[in-house]
């Protein structure tokens, strides 16, 4: 485990008599807001992908996967960066910071986490989206957490690829195969990662620094990272048009789709290049607020419009 000189001492020792807070520590160490924008890509990946109504048992294993993977994931990356997360305002009430978990505890907590997400998904879903699951996590915690983000402006650009995994699974539940349609998705999901990040790193870009966590509006001139972001931006709006074009919709479903997509799209790059005349952190919040709001309605209209097209 890397450190950071200067960082306070970490309490480690969990403290006595607290079990309410213990659960609530637990609960926190998964980061269940992140697990919710995950959740909320696979389920209308499902629709798209079979082309009807998914069985309710089949949506609930395989959320019910996706949701421990994801959960041990990000408890391993509390594990790895409890030392940067004690210097950074926005991650110093973490559990791991506190002593209400110690990494011992968190580290069994994960890995226990990850073999029932492996397992549920084998036995009730199938092989192919375990595999898909247990390596998104690999992934996170392996190329993303513990060597990209300490040591390059690209960590999460390349490491955003984790969190794009989940449509692949998704599909994969319905199909037990992958092909042009998800991928297409993964790179909607890949495209909209940096523009969605960097905005909340402009917010926080004194505790990017004060931790030397080289993300890159914490080290670049901020007309550098608005100009990356409009780029970004600009290749999101243009794969969600694709999609409209190589998904299963047909006629009305199809226009539908792709009007949605392009005023979707149309707000999100206002948005962007709003941030060249005020790249202030209220005007960067903004941006990162309709982005999560992008990302659910997107999809929500494609599972919506899929299911339309085949009841």
């Amino acid at each position: 485990m890397s450190s950071i000189a200067g960082a306070p001492e970490l309490r480690t020792k969990a403290l006595p008599g607290i079990t309410g807070q213990k659960i609530k520590g637990y609960v926190a160490l998964t980061k269940p807001r992140i697990i919710e924008l995950l959740l909320i890509t696979t389920v209308p990946t499902m629709f798209v992908a079979a082309k009807h109504l998914p069985s309710f048992a089949l949506i609930c294993y395989t959320l019910l996967g996706g949701t421990l993977a994801a959960g041990g994931a990000n408890a391993m990356n509390m594990i790895y960066d409890r030392d940067i997360d004690a210097l950074m305002d926005r991650t110093k009430q973490r559990p791991l910071v506190t002593g209400i978990i110690t990494p011992q505890s968190a580290t069994i907590f994960a890995v226990c986490l990850e073999v029932a997400a492996f397992f549920e998904l084998w036995r009730a879903v199938n092989l192919l989206s375990a595999v898909l699951a247990i390596s998104a996590t690999a992934f996170y915690v392996l190329v993303y957490t513990m060597w990209l983000k300490r040591s390059t402006t690209q960590n999460i650009v390349i490491g955003g690829a984790a969190g794009a995994v989940p449509v692949l699974v998704g599909w994969s539940s319905v199909t037990n195969h992958v092909g042009v349609a998800p991928f297409i998705l993964f790179a909607i999901v890949f495209f909209w990662t940096p523009p969605h990040f960097w905005a909340l790193a402009v917010r926080y870009r004194e505790d990017y620094q004060r931790a030397n966590i080289p993300m890159l509006p914490a080290v670049a001139e901020i007309d550098s990272v608005v100009t990356q972001i409009i780029w970004y931006t600009v290749a999101l709006d243009l794969l969600a048009l694709v999609f409209g074009v190589v998904a299963p919709y047909k006629g009305p479903e199809e226009i539908a789709y792709l009007v949605i997509a392009a005023i979707l799209g149309a707000g999100f790059l206002q948005r962007s290049w709003s941030l060249r005349s005020d790249p202030s952190p209220k005007n960067a919040m903004r941006l990162f607020t309709f982005s999560i709001t992008y990302l659910t309605v997107l999809f929500v209209a494609m599972g919506t419009l899929g299911v339309i097209q085949h009841p």
